[in-house]
């Protein structure tokens, strides 16, 4: 159990002391909740901080069940299992994927300039509060290999089993405090889990020198 995301971002950097002052090596969160995990893990180890600019795809009609995640500039991850099982179309999937790639670059320019650090040949940690399906974080390593990055390292406070096996295959070293089982909501191992809000995230990035 963590007492909130500053302590899970500081018990993961405890993990990632050898990245501590490593050039060319940056720490990213995944909005919103993960970026103040990032700035806690960023502090800790004298890294430039940033956000992955990725975010959950929900179904139409249920935007709280996620059936992928995309980014800013045309990675989709897409359950296309369960999107059949829904009675979704592959142009209704193409459609809400477009939808949530417009906010999500709306967003980006409301947020404004340099959240998303220059990423070619370098080291890429990129976290978030938690992961549930793994498809947020699947788009997020994709967007960082396409932005360029050499190495990803993906690190986060906890998982479930299956969906961190998938994850590890994917990046160039993979950090999971806690894969327990059975696994409800990645809030349920959080003492407080409060939202984040926009304000809240652009003056983590400030304190991060990022903005």
């Amino acid at each position: 159990m963590f007492r909130d995301r500053l302590d899970a971002g500081e018990r993961l950097a405890a993990a990632l002391q050898q990245y501590r002052d490593a050039p060319a090596t940056l720490v990213l969160g995944i909005p919103r909740g993960g970026v103040v995990v990032a700035r806690a893990i960023a502090a800790a180890l004298h890294l430039p901080l940033g956000i992955c600019p990725v975010r959950k795809l929900g179904a139409p009609d249920n935007p709280e069940l996620a059936i992928g995640a995309v980014d800013d500039q045309g990675v989709t991850v897409l359950d296309h299992k369960l999107s059949r099982h829904l009675g979704l179309t592959d142009d209704e999937l193409l459609d809400a994927a477009a939808r949530q790639r417009d906010e999500l670059r709306a967003w980006l320019a409301a947020l404004g300039a340099n959240a998303i650090p220059p990423l070619q040949g370098r080291t890429a940690i990129l976290t978030d509060d938690g992961v549930a399906t793994g498809y947020t974080a699947q788009a997020g390593i994709e967007s960082l290999r396409r932005r360029g990055a050499q190495r990803v390292v993906l690190a986060v406070p906890v998982a479930p089993p299956d969906t961190a096996a998938v994850l590890a295959g994917q990046v160039d070293e993979f950090v999971c405090l806690v894969t327990p089982e059975p696994f409800y909501a990645v809030g349920n191992f959080f003492e407080e889990w409060p939202q984040v809000t926009d304000d809240e995230v652009r003056a983590l990035l400030l304190a991060g020198n990022t903005l």
